[in-house]
C-alpha cells in the first residue's frame, strides 16, 4: 500500500540526505494502517511540491515519546546531541499530550527507493 505524509523541511531534509532514518508519528487510525513493504510519499511542506519516496522497513509502536525518543538512537532521527526531554517537548509543538495518550505514539522505519 501506498500511503502520503507531508514532512516539515528540516526532518524532510535529514530523510532525504539519509541522515533521518525514523519517522515519529501518532499512532492514529491513519499510521495503524502502516505495514512494512509498504511506501510513503513524502511531501515537503509548506508547499507540497517536492516529494520523497521511502519504503517501510519496520514499524514500532510506544506508549509515549519519552518512551520511543530513549528507546532509539538519536543520530537514527538527526537529533544528535539533543536530551530526550528537549525532543519531547519540540514534538508537543506539533502534538498534544492528550492525543498522545489517546493513540500512543509510531517510529516508522524507512529506507529510500
Amino acid at each position: 500500500m501506498n500511503h502520503t505524509m507531508r514532512l516539515n523541511e528540516k526532518p524532510y531534509e535529514s530523510m532525504k540526505t539519509g541522515r533521518k532514518f525514523y519517522e515519529v508519528r501518532l499512532n492514529d487510525e491513519k499510521r495503524r494502517l502502516v505495514e512494512v513493504g509498504d511506501t510513503i510519499d513524502f511531501l515537503k511542506l509548506p508547499e507540497e511540491k517536492e516529494k520523497l519516496k521511502v519504503e517501510v522497513i519496520g514499524v514500532l509502536p510506544f506508549d509515549t515519546f519519552k518512551d520511543l525518543y530513549e528507546s532509539l538512537p538519536a543520530y537514527s532521527l538527526d537529533c544528535e546531541g539533543m536530551e530526550v526531554g528537549e525532543m519531547v517537548e519540540n514534538t508537543y509543538k506539533i502534538y498534544t499530550p492528550e492525543q498522545e495518550g489517546r493513540w500512543g505514539v509510531l517510529a516508522i522505519e524507512v529506507k529510500l527507493v
